[in-house]
């Protein structure tokens, strides 16, 4: 084997590289291992068509945590976010709009439009969510208890659990009926327009392949509400430069602290030896000695396709094999001459642009027509009508785009990670059919916004199969396993591992199939590192410097 690491990190994603600030700073010799040839993960930027760049998967910036961004000072290395104006557009079958955001009194004034009585509790519904929120915020950057711990996770469970305790009767009813329930169930019993109700139920579809009524979709509704924008809290923004600029950030933070970070060096197998972990083998065949591995990849990669079968105890090799993975997400990217004019919303003069260019435009009017979405999808494999989010971040920043052009991320809901047989039992393929799913989110954009097929220079597709080529995601989950109650909290990604430390001794976990789960938050890194020091304090081994 070559030269021996403290840590080596399997996969340069931002939480890969997260955790390796946090370990490096506290003295240890760490080194990432990436299969691309740019650090990153699913959060990058590239050029897509010519001139044209983009945060080409992960694509909007709210969950990212204020304590990473200050610990690593990633604004003193030139991170900035440009908030929304408005947080979405939703266009109205009927040729009308809905604007959420810009305020609560503005908000509200909105709501009248559909319902006086929308408008009179919105304040109320905020407040229940914020409270909920509070404590789960708190709970992110907390390894959760761990069963089998003996009385540490008793305990550990019982500090954590003390705040949800400390909530008032209505809030823990409220976080009960968040858990639990669909996000139509939720949204029913305290509003009357559907379109206000789609306005709030559109998060509760973000990465998941399920129905509004699916109960447990009103939590992934809640989770998509966590975030933060320069201290304001629910926000979301636009990352100057993307989302690749966060990360190419992080990795000058790491590599100034020392991290080895090895380009197209993908991992083929997590090494083994006396049930401890030996270090890993590239697919060149290279091997590299290491006192711990940490992976940044799924638990459903790492487990099903990084370790020898042989290395994991039946009843943890049957539980991952149950471990849930499908986020029904398509991506794409677009090329355009000119900004979509959509008509509920016409500019004075073409190329004027309004405050929904530079916010999230929803194409999902309804949760009827977010239902159909899904179950199209099951039958057919993508929706006939999907559901499409629309981001223009050139509106902003001038660096995505020639001067006179655009781009645009559309991020799609509801294709199959798998797509059902043909009639005749013959399987289908996305790598054959993907344009033509293409096809039918520009169409279906296109009865909103006249003329934006015909400005699109280019595109870029990303079907679940693709982005699980690209990035690694399995099935194309953006969460690296569905967010359902029995993959949260300690039971992520299964129970037992729950706090970052895998079955083998030596093997930790630091992605998004770890607590507290997806999106671009540095969560699961922050926490892994610190589990991992934690062990070396306990251990009597002398890496902690410091830790806060």
């Amino acid at each position: 084997m070559t030269k021996h690491y403290d840590a080596l990190i399997v996969g340069g994603g931002h939480n890969g590289l997260v955790c390796a600030f946090y370990l490096a700073r506290a003295g240890m010799n760490v080194r990432i291992l990436e299969r691309r040839n740019v650090v990153g993960g699913a959060a990058v930027t590239e050029e897509f068509h010519p001139g044209f760049r983009n945060s080409i998967a992960s694509y909007t910036v709210s969950l990212l945590q204020p304590k990473v961004i200050a610990d690593m000072r990633l604004a003193e290395h030139g991170y900035r976010v440009i908030e929304r104006p408005i947080s979405n557009m939703l266009p109205q079958e009927d040729g009308g709009y809905l604007k959420l955001g810009g305020g609560l009194e503005r908000t509200q004034a909105e709501f009248r439009r559909f319902s006086a009585h929308d408008a009179e509790v919105l304040p109320a519904y905020y407040a229940s969510l914020d409270a909920v929120a509070d404590v789960l915020r708190d709970l992110a950057l907390k390894p959760p208890p761990n069963a089998g711990d003996g009385w540490r996770g008793l305990i550990e469970a019982a500090l954590q659990g003390r705040k949800l305790a400390g909530l008032s009767l209505e809030a823990q009813r409220d976080v009960l009926d968040l858990f639990t329930k669909s996000a139509r169930a939720l949204l029913d019993g305290w509003f009357e327009s559907e379109a206000v109700k789609a306005a709030f139920g559109f998060d509760a579809v973000v990465g998941n392949y399920a129905s509004p009524d699916t109960p447990g979709s009103a939590y992934v509704l809640l989770h998509h509400v966590f975030g933060e924008v320069n201290g304001k809290k629910g926000a979301w923004g636009h990352s100057v430069g993307g989302m690749g600029n966060i990360t190419r950030i992080m990795g000058e933070v790491c590599r100034n602290l020392g991290v080895e970070i090895s380009l197209e060096s993908p991992v083929e197998q997590v090494l083994v030896d006396g049930g401890k972990v030996a270090g890993v083998r590239l697919e060149s065949g290279e091997e590299i000695a290491a006192r711990r591995v940490i992976a940044n990849v799924g638990p459903k990669l790492l487990y099903g396709r990084m370790i020898a079968q042989s290395d994991l105890a039946p009843d943890f090799r049957r539980r991952l094999k149950g471990f849930k993975t499908s986020s029904g997400t398509f991506r794409m990217n677009v090329a355009l001459s000119e900004l979509p004019r959509f008509t509920c919303l016409p500019e004075s003069r073409p190329g004027e642009v309004g405050e929904h260019h530079k916010s999230g435009i929803i194409v999902a009017p309804t949760l009827d027509y977010m239902d159909r979405a899904f179950l199209d999808a099951k039958v057919h494999g993508w929706s006939k009508k999907p559901i499409v989010e629309m981001l223009i971040p050139s509106t902003v920043d001038d660096s995505l785009a020639p001067e006179g052009g655009h781009v645009a991320s559309l991020f799609c809901q509801q294709f199959a990670p798998e797509l059902p047989t043909n009639p005749d039992g013959t399987p289908r393929d996305w790598d054959i059919e993907e344009d033509k799913a293409a096809d039918t989110v520009i169409d279906t954009v296109e009865d909103y916004a006249p003329g934006f097929r015909a400005s699109i220079l280019g595109r870029q597709v990303l079907s679940p199969k693709g982005l699980e080529r690209k990035f690694g995601l399995v099935d194309g989950d953006i969460m690296h396993g569905n967010l359902t109650l029995d993959q949260m909290w300690s039971a992520r990604p299964v129970l037992g591992h729950g706090a970052y430390r895998g079955p083998i001794a030596g093997l930790y976990m630091c992605g998004s199939g770890t607590h507290p789960g997806d999106g671009v938050t540095g969560a699961p890194g922050h926490n892994c590192a610190h589990e991992v020091i934690a062990d070396n304090r306990r251990f009597g081994n002398p890496y902690r410097r410091f830790i806060s």
